[in-house]
């Protein structure tokens, strides 16, 4: 976490340059945690950015309502309100008793993070379209917390799943 000209930024990337007999400087990538805009920034040798300590802590996930998560602190039983957006497109796999990881800065959620790999459940599945191949055909399959994946095609409804959240992919059962 950054902290310049008066807004907080998380790096996502950054890349050290020098450019022949030029100064150095550092290309950077950020994300406003206010508004979530990715911006991308040029910092020289001489321009000052200060860094912003965040607090790590383990959370376990209450439930969910609207774009809201419940999480509860297992040693203080300390209650936070936290938006679903913090999480990314992950926040759609929160699941009730689930641990969940935050970055806290004065108290405030600025990003989440939950397991690698998230237990599912196939509440519908979309026909295939061709007949029986010697290749493995994937289908999709919508989850019981409405995320739409791609699954392979032995599969059926009702059996439960991992899914790795990250990227939507099907790792096993």
């Amino acid at each position: 976490m950054a902290l310049t000209t008066g807004k907080m930024y998380q790096v996502i990337d950054a890349e050290h340059k020098q450019r022949g007999r030029g100064g150095a400087m550092m290309q950077m990538e950020l994300r406003d945690i206010d508004t979530g805009n990715k911006v991308s920034l040029r910092f020289g040798t001489e321009e000052a950015v200060e860094r912003v300590f965040v607090e790590d802590k383990s959370f376990t996930c209450l439930y969910t309502e609207n774009d809201t998560a419940f999480v509860i602190e297992s040693e203080t039983f300390e209650q936070l309100e936290v938006p679903l957006d913090v999480f990314g497109k992950a926040g759609a796999y929160l699941q009730e008793g689930m641990k969940v990881w935050l970055q806290l800065y004065d108290g405030r959620a600025l990003s989440g993070s939950i397991p690698k790999r998230v237990a599912c459940t196939i509440k519908e599945i979309h026909a295939s379209t061709k007949g029986p191949t010697v290749t493995p055909r994937y289908r999709r399959a919508l989850l019981d917390n409405g995320v739409t994946v791609m699954v392979p095609s032995y599969l059926e409804i009702g059996e439960e799943i991992f899914i790795n959240p990250q990227d939507d992919s099907y790792i096993g059962r």
